[in-house]
């Protein structure tokens, strides 16, 4: 039997609360282990980029330091950054404004030793997230006693033993998880619940709780600006996707040439929606099945209108110039956070959409043509 690695994917880093009306925040704190630049940085976390430094505190020589910063509503959530060294201590700290939030933390990850922190404060959204420190510590306390019977469990080679400590552990982590995920419906609005949700809900099993989360954000906080919720929402809407049967969901981007090109502009024919992007290998050896369709088809009543996940511009047209793609093509040059991919819930390409006279969506095709020229045979006998 193979080693036993038992671990728990709930990386827990520090989470304050927020709601206040002013967006000025007060963060102060010690640490334990000073290193020689004597600085702790605050950082903002917008998307998938590198965090940017907005901030730094000297640390006193009594080890405590202090932040007074105006946070903004695009932003959410923040690093604290302890000496921005190899094996600093990095703590997650999520702020709408308002917030007097205490830190204290060892400043580095040593190997095989994590640097420990608290968070105390105010808020409804400090005292949820320790409670997740809270069940997540106690399963680790087991964890690392079934870490040291596997050991022994493995020298003697007893597979039994082994196979009851696996069991133990996927059970205890089954009911952690458990606790977590009960605590989201009091959570509300506030981004401990979408932080929660991010991390601890997996979208095969848990897809009606996160768009219960959804629902949520989107009811009560319908203006948002924040990235962090604006992101959530479009994967959410990825995750449902459209259906057989649906309304198509309205495409309303520019062409090439910068004019809008609108898919409602297509009623009374079939139209193909077709997304793809040139960076796509798969997508560029199916375009000339795509196109031999389009000449079978185009006088009959069919079109196609193509959906690019690109983001530059030049490569894109030299795509469409290259493959001979005719028929109207479009794109927002946002790659995969493409509101239409979002709309239908693209998750690879090429994708395609075959929607009727009426707007509706009455077959989805992924990869190759030949179920989608099957279809048209089928329709255009009729």
């Amino acid at each position: 039997m193979k080693k036993i690695l038992l671990g728990l994917s709930l990386s827990l880093m520090g989470v304050s609360s927020f709601g206040q009306k002013t967006n000025l925040v007060e963060i102060t704190g010690k640490v334990q282990n000073v290193a020689p630049d004597k600085k702790v940085y605050l950082q903002v976390i917008n998307g998938r980029g590198t965090p940017v430094t907005v901030d730094s505190s000297v640390v006193k020589a009594d080890k405590s330091f202090a932040f007074n910063y105006k946070v903004s509503e695009e932003s959410g959530y923040y690093l604290l950054n302890f000496f921005n060294l190899e094996l600093s201590q990095k703590v997650l700290l999520i702020l709408e404004g308002g917030e007097k939030v205490q830190v204290l933390a060892d400043g580095m990850n040593m190997p095989q030793k994590q640097g420990k922190f608290t968070i105390t404060g105010n808020s409804k959204n400090i005292e949820y997230f320790n409670m997740i420190v809270k069940y997540n510590q106690e399963l680790q306390s087991k964890i690392e006693v079934w870490n040291k019977q596997a050991t022994l469990a493995q020298e003697k080679k007893d597979e039994a033993t082994l196979q009851k400590i696996q069991n133990e552990f996927q059970a205890a982590q089954s009911m952690t998880l458990g606790k977590i995920k009960a605590l989201l419906p009091d959570m509300g609005s506030n981004l401990v619940a979408l932080w929660t949700a991010g991390n601890f809900l997996n979208p095969d099993n848990d897809l009606e709780q996160l768009k219960a989360v959804a629902e949520t954000f989107k009811k009560e906080k319908p203006t948002s600006k924040n990235i962090h919720i604006k992101s959530f929402l479009e994967q959410i809407k990825r995750l449902n996707g459209v259906s057989v049967g649906a309304e198509a969901p309205e495409i309303a981007f520019k062409n090439p040439k910068d004019s809008l090109i609108t898919l409602s502009s297509y009623k009374g024919k079939y139209v193909l929606i077709d997304f793809w992007a040139s960076w796509c290998g798969p997508c560029r050896r199916e375009n000339p099945n795509v196109v031999r369709i389009y000449e079978k088809y185009k006088n009959k009543g069919f079109d196609i209108l193509g959906v690019s996940l690109d983001q530059d511009k030049n490569s894109w047209i030299k795509a469409i110039e290259k493959d001979g793609l005719v028929w109207n093509q479009v794109s927002d040059l946002q790659y995969w956070n493409s509101a239409a991919a979002a709309a239908y819930g693209v998750t690879g390409i090429p994708a395609q959409f075959l929607v009727d006279k009426e707007g509706k969506i009455i077959a989805k095709f992924v990869g190759g043509s030949a179920e989608l020229e099957q279809k048209l045979e089928e329709l255009f006998k009729q």
